[in-house]
């Protein structure tokens, strides 16, 4: 085998301008290793060389910010994911310090400059930007819990600087279903570990998803109406996390969490986060 044209060749494929920030150091790394492999006669070598950058994900793309992590990035930010396989990558903010890290980041608050009060096909889809406030998508979180397990973080603060979280052990939507929409992306969530904030989510397992435009709660009126948001409303809620940002709260209708504040309440920030579960 022609060790220095197949050098030559891997070089083309991951060119570090067509990589994410993720793997051109490993990229720079493996590269020296092959020039160097290219000083022996085995051919078994480059099988060595090869194995590595495909583990690594270089010849493939992360699923989730799991694998961006163990990819060998280990800082918080925005990367490129390719949840739906890799003619559809997304961005999404990873959480890579909080409680060790490989969190995805699927919802977050914290300035009210994006508006959470939207119809079903946005929610569906996803909006605002991964760098700030944004909603990642209902079919790409069904799409994430719908090839494995995960565990689910909410990381709250008040407006005072005090923080807390709630953690649950398992976390899906219509994990069941390869249509999730015609089940209403319904919630599954249990296995409630305290952090400070209390169990205000598990009230709203088994909930299909609301939005104004499309009413799916147990509710004799419509709960995305009333608390201008978009959510697992049961009857209706004590979590309103896509409520409207305020420094204040009028009827529950705020950045809620029940149990820590009260729906009395609005929030300053809250993130809801998901890795695979241990």
């Amino acid at each position: 085998m022609d060790l220095s044209g197949e050098f030559h060749k891997l070089q083309g494929v991951i060119d570090p301008q067509g990589l994410s920030r993720t793997c051109v150091t490993f990229q720079a790394k493996h590269l020296q290793y092959l020039h160097q492999a290219l000083q022996c006669s085995d051919d078994a070598v480059l099988l060595l060389v090869l194995v590595p950058l495909a583990s690594a994900g270089l010849l493939s793309q992360p699923l989730d910010c799991a694998d961006v992590y163990n990819a060998g990035s280990n800082i918080s930010g925005v990367y490129k994911i390719y949840p739906a396989g890799p003619t559809s990558p997304l961005y999404v903010y990873c959480d890579m310090e909080t409680d060790g890290g490989k969190w995805t980041v699927f919802q977050r608050r914290m300035d009210g400059t994006v508006n959470f009060y939207r119809g079903w096909d946005q929610y569906k889809r996803g909006f605002g930007h991964a760098g700030g406030e944004y909603w990642l998508g209902l079919e790409t979180i069904h799409i994430l819990t719908l090839k494995q397990r995960y565990e689910l973080r909410v990381d709250m603060e008040d407006f005072q600087g005090a923080k807390v979280h709630a953690k649950y052990s398992s976390f899906s939507i219509s994990p069941q279903m390869v249509n999730a929409e015609s089940d209403g992306y319904t919630l599954h969530v249990s296995g409630f570990e305290d952090g400070g904030a209390g169990d205000s989510l598990s009230y709203h397992s088994e909930q299909k998803f609301s939005t104004f435009d499309r009413d799916q709660d147990s509710n004799s009126g419509n709960c995305a109406v009333s608390y201008l948001g978009g959510f697992w409303y049961e009857d209706c809620h004590y979590v309103n996390p896509n409520g409207i940002y305020m420094w204040d709260t009028v009827n529950a209708q705020g950045v809620c969490w029940y149990h820590w504040k009260s729906n009395y309440y609005s929030m300053k920030a809250i993130s809801m986060k998901i890795r695979p579960a241990v």
